[in-house]
């Protein structure tokens, strides 16, 4: 109860002290430190919230070529996601992937599965997801999308409409308007048994997580598009109604700001996953500090805070809590600590200093100086800071009050086989071939077929120049990976088994 009472008190603290972003100079910051001082990535972060807005949606993708590109293209996000988790098609970020889609959208609950058979058998000859927003989609019909789905006999999805009354039929119109569809709604006779495939919009991506719903436009869209947002923006200079004011504002903004789109390209797979999570994170990052402000960062916060801590002590009856209190303001100065132990700095004389200095200041490891870290761009957003305080005495709580742990019994793994003998190299001195290539012309190389040095071109010793360049490629995406790593993950050795003993009587 100390470790809770002290972090709420502390949490307080922190949403006073929180200072708002302001520009792109801060949201830059933001994104670059938590894409691991990546600067391309910052800007790039930067960019694409300067081009949508701070309430836009940011999507990332696979680019087909090296180069990452930020792209704005017509789109939206709802605030609706997945009625079922069965649909999920990409289980680690539990979220609904296509590309592609039809989408089918109506005002009806769909309760019958032969309501949309004839629509899903098109879909799966066409072999193309279809995503279905509707009112509901419940009983039979759900459960025979969700057993065809898990079969991959169907790959489909079910999305409630967003908003309620006459909203909701406006905002599916203009889902219908983004993606290219025919609105199939009751009032006009249009059933859901009756759409064809023709009907049906398309989107060229769809992203749905639990809560929302992200779809990206085909690019045919665009002029149905402008126009019907010319419409709304007619609707809301001529309505004097507050709320319908608000909500149209709120549909012309979906409809506007679109979707900027981050297409990352890289040498390899490894490079390219690797590069999208940082850009993930980075994203992340920034939405949370739009959302909460910013702090210095390096640990310099929680310094900071843990000079709060003898008060909230004096606070504190109870002589257990207060030793939970003492925990924390040991665990608030421990990464300060370990980020200047990292820099070749004694940490407690680093923690000492920013405990005696103005909020702002703290310790930049990159420069080696104690600054403002606000205006030298080390910050944090207060929201990950909260979050990790929330979370770090979630946790402590967790193990302080449990009694046992269940953890596998490690198995020893067998040695590794010696290597075959007589696998010697070829016996040549390799420095003395390098320095001799070195000085010669630009075709002439070691030949070890021939043993002489000559025209490579000539003797047909010859490399495609597309295979050297991505073989340098590779090399320096794999080194950047091997030198940017603080920790990896294996297997614990298990030892073998040992040989049985020969059966008796067969003794040499």
């Amino acid at each position: 109860r100390g470790i809770d009472k002290t972090v709420q008190a502390l949490i307080e603290e922190l949403e006073k002290k929180a200072r708002p972003v302001k520009g792109g100079s801060d949201i830059k910051a933001v994104a670059t430190i938590s894409a691991g001082n990546d600067e391309l990535v910052g800007t790039m972060i930067a960019d694409a919230i300067d081009k949508v807005g701070p309430d836009g949606v940011l999507s990332i993708e696979s680019s087909s070529s090296f180069e990452t590109t930020v792209e704005v293209e017509e789109g939206m996000e709802i605030d609706r996601g997945y009625i079922s988790p069965q649909f999920v098609t990409n289980p680690e970020k539990l979220l609904v992937e296509f590309e592609n889609a039809r989408v089918l959208i109506t005002d009806q609950k769909i309760t019958a599965i032969k309501d949309i058979i004839p629509i899903l058998e098109k879909t799966t000859q066409l072999r193309a997801p279809l995503l279905i927003i509707a009112e509901d989609v419940t009983g039979e019909a759900l459960a025979t999308l969700v057993v065809n789905k898990l079969r991959g006999v169907l790959n489909v999805v079910a999305v409630k409409a967003p908003g309620f009354g006459e909203r909701r039929k406006a905002m599916l119109q203009d889902i219908a308007i983004l993606t290219g569809a025919e609105y199939q709604a009751l009032d006009m006779g249009l059933l859901v048994e009756n759409t064809t495939i023709d009907q049906l919009g398309i989107a060229r991506k769809v992203t749905i997580s639990k809560d929302s719903t992200t779809l990206i436009a085909d690019a045919a869209s665009k002029d149905e598009l402008q126009a019907r947002i010319s419409q709304l923006k007619k609707e809301l200079f001529e309505t004097d109604s507050v709320y319908d004011s608000e909500k149209l504002a709120e549909r012309i903004a979906k409809l506007s700001g679109g979707v900027a789109v981050i297409k990352v390209g890289a040498a390899t797979e490894t490079e390219l996953e690797d590069r999208k999570l940082r850009i993930e994170d980075a994203k992340n990052a920034t939405f949370a500090a739009i959302e909460e402000g910013i702090v210095p960062g390096g640990g310099a916060t929680l310094v900071h805070l843990s000079t709060v801590i003898p008060a909230i002590k004096e606070k504190l009856e109870d002589a257990d809590e207060r030793l939970g209190a003492d925990i924390v303001q040991k665990a608030l100065v421990a990464p300060a600590a370990l980020i200047a132990q990292n820099a070749g700095i004694e940490g407690e004389v680093v923690v000492e200093k920013i405990m005696f200095s103005e909020w702002e200041i703290g310790y930049n490891a990159m420069t080696d100086t104690y600054e403002n870290l606000l205006e030298a761009g080390v910050i944090d957003p207060a929201k990950v800071t909260r979050c990790a305080l929330q979370n770090a005495a979630s946790v402590a709580g967790m193990v302080l009050t449990t009694q046992a742990i269940v953890v596998d019994k490690p198995k020893p793994k067998a040695p590794a086989a010696a290597p075959p003998q007589g696998l010697m190299n070829a016996g040549i001195e390799g420095e003395v071939v390098v320095e001799k290539i070195m000085f010669s012309e630009w075709e002439i190389g070691y030949n070890a077929m021939t043993d002489t040095y000559e025209n490579l071109l000539e003797a047909g010793v010859i490399d495609p120049a597309k295979v050297t360049r991505c073989a340098l490629q590779n090399a320096a995406s794999v080194a950047g990976m091997v030198l940017t790593t603080q920790a990896i993950v294996v297997d614990k050795p298990k030892p073998k088994a040992p040989a049985a003993a020969p059966p008796q009587g067969l003794m040499v």
